[in-house]
């Protein structure tokens, strides 16, 4: 059962709009490949404001995430794509249906 998960925001940099948003949808090849991730989430909350939202059963599911494909790509192109360093929350989940 899912009790833990992370809510991480993105914000484009000008123009790279499209470019973060082909990223975040290609890492769910990644994300399906991972047992630890139960739900994973691409998300766009504005026109340059994206996120993920990803759930686990554990802290050592969330952990290894965290360490794992979707971080590396992520952290490899963040100066390219990205305006500001992403924002990680780690968040426990209160109710699930």
């Amino acid at each position: 059962m899912e009790k833990l998960a992370l809510l991480v925001r993105l914000e484009a940099r000008p123009g790279k709009e499209k470019e973060v948003r082909d990223f975040i949808e290609s890492a769910l090849a990644l994300a399906q490949a991972e047992p630890a991730t139960i739900r994973w989430y691409a998300l766009q909350l504005g026109p340059s404001t994206f996120g993920i939202f990803d759930t686990f059963a554990t802290e050592e599911g969330r952990q290894a995430h965290l360490a794992g494909p979707i971080a590396q790509a992520l952290v490899a192109r963040a100066g390219e794509l990205l305006a500001s360093p992403p924002v990680i929350g780690q968040v426990s989940l209160l109710a699930v249906k």
